[in-house]
C-alpha cells in the first residue's frame, strides 16, 4: 500500500537528525544521479533522480515559476516520490514542500555545523522568501545562541520575516551586514553576484543555496578564491550551476580548488579558526532521497 506523508509529518523532525541523517547517508554506497532541465523563458522543470543502494529510489518533478510571486503564488511546486529498492515498487508520496523545505535547510545546517566555527552568534540571512524562513529555524537549532539578522532587496519583504520570526532585525546595508556577520547564509533568486569577497573577514562562513541554473550565482569570483570551498556534490554542481560552472569556466577557480564534498568525510570540516569557509548548496537528488526516506521512517515510528 502507498503512503501519503502530508506536511504536517514535520511535527515528527527536528533539525539536528535531519542533518544527521544526511551525513550518515553519504556513508552508503555512492548514489546514481540524473538531473535534466527544461526551460521556458525564466521559468524551469527539474526532473531530479536518484538511487542508493540500500535506500531505495525517489524521483523528484519540480516546477519552478519565478512570477508566481507575483500573482501570490508558490514559486516552486512538484511532487516527491519514493520506490523500494527490493522490487521497484512505489512505496510514498511525500509532500513536496515537506521535502524540499527540510532537505534545502538541512543541508545547509550539515554544512554549517561542518564547516562554521562553533562560537558563531551572528547570522546574516540575505533573503527574505520561505526558504530564508526554514533557514531561520535549521540554524536555530545549530546555533541557539545568535542573534539573526535579514537583508532583502525590498524591505517589504524583510518585514513578512520579521513578522514570522519576530527577533531578525532587519539590515539596511547589505555590506556592512556582511562585515558583522560570522554565519552568512544566502538564498535569493539572483543571477548576478551580491555578495562580494572583498567583505569578507576572517573566520566567516558562506552559504550560498540560492543558485540552480548555469546563469545563476550568488558570490563573485573574489569570494571563491578567498575561501576554502566545499560542496555537497561535485557532480550535481560543477557543469550545472553557475556559481561554480562560470568561475570555473572563466578560470578563476579550478576544480582542484574544492575541498571536499559529503563523500570526503574526513576532509569536509573546518581547518582553522582563521580562515574563510564558502559551501554551495547543490540539492542534488541523492539529498531528496536521503530526506524523504527520513522523513518516511519518522512518519512510521510515530
Amino acid at each position: 500500500m502507498t503512503e501519503i506523508v502530508p506536511f504536517e509529518a514535520e511535527e515528527k523532525l527536528d533539525w539536528i537528525a535531519l542533518s544527521d541523517a544526511i551525513w550518515e547517508g553519504h556513508r552508503l554506497p555512492p548514489a546514481q544521479v540524473n538531473d535534466s532541465f527544461l526551460y521556458r523563458g525564466d521559468d524551469t522543470l527539474l526532473n531530479r533522480s536518484a538511487w542508493i543502494d540500500g535506500l531505495g529510489i525517489a524521483v523528484k518533478v519540480a516546477a519552478i515559476f519565478p512570477g508566481n510571486k507575483q500573482a501570490g503564488k508558490p514559486s516552486v511546486n512538484g511532487a516527491v516520490t519514493l520506490l523500494s529498492d527490493v522490487d521497484g515498487t512505489l512505496e510514498a508520496v511525500v509532500d513536496f514542500a515537506l521535502v524540499t523545505k527540510w532537505k534545502t535547510a538541512g543541508d545547509s545546517l550539515l554544512a554549517a555545523r561542518r564547516l562554521a566555527r562553533p562560537d558563531s552568534r551572528e547570522i546574516l540571512i540575505v533573503g527574505a522568501g520561505n526558504v530564508a524562513a526554514s533557514l531561520r529555524e535549521a540554524y536555530g537549532a545549530a546555533f541557539p545562541e545568535a542573534r539573526f539578522t535579514v537583508w532583502n532587496r525590498s524591505r517589504e519583504g524583510a518585514e513578512r520575516l520579521k513578522e514570522r520570526h519576530p527577533d531578525i532585525e532587519i539590515a539596511e546595508d547589505l555590506e556592512q551586514a556582511v562585515g558583522r556577520a560570522d554565519i552568512v547564509t544566502c538564498a535569493t533568486m539572483a543571477k548576478q553576484p551580491v555578495i562580494r569577497g572583498d567583505w569578507l573577514r576572517p573566520g566567516q562562513h558562506l552559504d550560498l543555496i540560492g543558485a540552480f541554473t548555469p546563469e545563476m550565482r550568488e558570490a563573485d569570483d573574489r569570494a571563491l578564491q578567498r575561501a576554502r570551498v566545499f560542496v555537497d556534490s561535485k557532480a550535481t554542481t560543477f557543469d550545472h550551476i553557475g556559481e561554480l560552472k562560470i568561475p570555473l569556466e572563466s578560470g578563476a577557480i579550478r576544480r582542484e580548488d574544492v575541498v571536499a564534498e559529503y563523500t570526503d568525510q574526513d576532509r569536509f570540516a573546518r581547518g582553522g579558526e582563521d580562515e574563510i569557509t564558502l559551501f554551495k548548496n547543490g540539492g542534488g537528488a541523492h539529498l531528496d532521497l536521503m530526506v524523504a526516506r527520513h522523513i518516511l521512517e519518522r512518519w512510521r515510528s510515530a
